[in-house]
């Protein structure tokens, strides 16, 4: 199990449960850009949420993933559920 998920992570988890939208540089600064300008809408962050639940052994409300609307707040939900309390 990984220590906390990264950026690098998590855009690897969005092109395998999603794809990647041939106008979007997922290799660009994209931490403050909105998932929805990334190409991804609410289904493609249930299933990435899904899969970092199963890979990070973490719980993740549906809310809290869809909640998330961009990668730097959803890294920081998944990666303060990682912290040992």
């Amino acid at each position: 199990m990984a220590e906390q998920l990264t950026l690098t992570d998590l855009k690897q988890i969005l092109r395998e449960v999603a794809g990647a939208d041939e106008g979007v540089d997922l290799e660009a600064d994209i931490l403050d850009t909105t998932f929805e300008d990334l190409g991804y809408d609410s289904l493609a962050l249930l299933e990435a949420g899904s899969r970092i639940e199963r890979e990070y052994a973490v719980r993740l409300d549906d809310s809290t993933v869809t909640d998330a609307t961009t990668p730097r707040a959803l890294l920081d939900v998944v990666n303060a559920s990682l912290t040992p309390a």
